[in-house]
């Protein structure tokens, strides 16, 4: 089973500091972006992996969607998003997404924002979705990168100027990574950008977008502490679809 790291209460509670979980989707600076690798949503069924507050469940609720799953591990997060959502159109239900099961050609869009580098294997959700959503549906995602994952994270270096630097290690070494992040022990798994992307067209997807997203120059000036994040990618972006048969 996944591990279950937002039901421990320090990460919980540290959790619930961020942008994104004050704000929303409009907490996340690559927002935009993500915004336009969605299709259209009215009268769409669409499939949250990851949902944690249900930010996505609302916005794509009130885009017109006609039925909204989301789903996550945490009890503490499914908790948190009914408390959050009035309305009808927004089901939300406690899942490993390790080991879904989804009926065949019954979604329209597969959505999930920073929630798969949690999974030791992704070919087995890969090949779920791929099965789940109907021809022409599509997969938009969010991850860590790479680049991110495969660096020392805890043991950033300063250059003599004071800035950090974070060096990649082992990237082609793929598995567990530990960091401490609002607790110890976090688990993230690390793979390689080839791997996220081959085990896409292993399971059927065609890659229709890919950003190794970074903030721009305006996005630093207001929220200096992302200058970080155009150094090297924290995360990258990516739509698939599923072709017409």
């Amino acid at each position: 089973m996944t591990q279950n790291i937002y039901d421990d209460p320090a990460f919980f509670a540290g959790y619930a500091t961020l942008d994104r979980s004050i704000k929303g989707l409009d907490g996340a600076p690559e927002w935009a972006k993500v915004q336009a690798m969605l299709p259209p949503l009215a009268g769409k069924q669409v499939l949250d992996l990851g949902c944690g507050y249900g930010w996505f469940c609302r916005y794509a609720r009130d885009a017109g969607a006609a039925k909204t799953v989301g789903l996550d591990v945490s009890t503490l997060m499914l908790a948190k998003a009914r408390e959050m959502t009035e309305g009808p159109g927004i089901e939300y239900r406690q899942e490993d997404l390790s080991a879904l099961q989804l009926q065949a050609n019954s979604i329209d869009l597969a959505y999930s924002s920073l929630a798969l580098h949690y999974l030791e294997d992704i070919r087995p959700l890969f090949a779920a979705l791929e099965q789940a959503l109907v021809p022409g549906g599509k997969l938009v995602f969010t991850a860590e990168h790479p680049i991110y994952t495969a660096a020392a994270v805890q043991a950033w270096l300063q250059d003599q100027t004071g800035q950090r630097s974070w060096p990649v290690n082992h990237y082609q070494q793929e598995g567990e990574r530990l960091s401490n992040w609002f607790a110890e022990g976090v688990k993230k798994q690390h793979r390689k950008l080839a791997t996220w992307i081959n085990a896409l067209i292993e399971s059927g997807f065609v890659i229709e977008k890919l950003d190794e997203w970074g903030p721009e120059a305006e996005q630093i000036a207001l929220n200096p502490g992302l200058a970080e994040e155009a150094e090297r990618p924290m995360i990258f972006l990516l739509a698939a679809g599923k072709p017409q048969r």
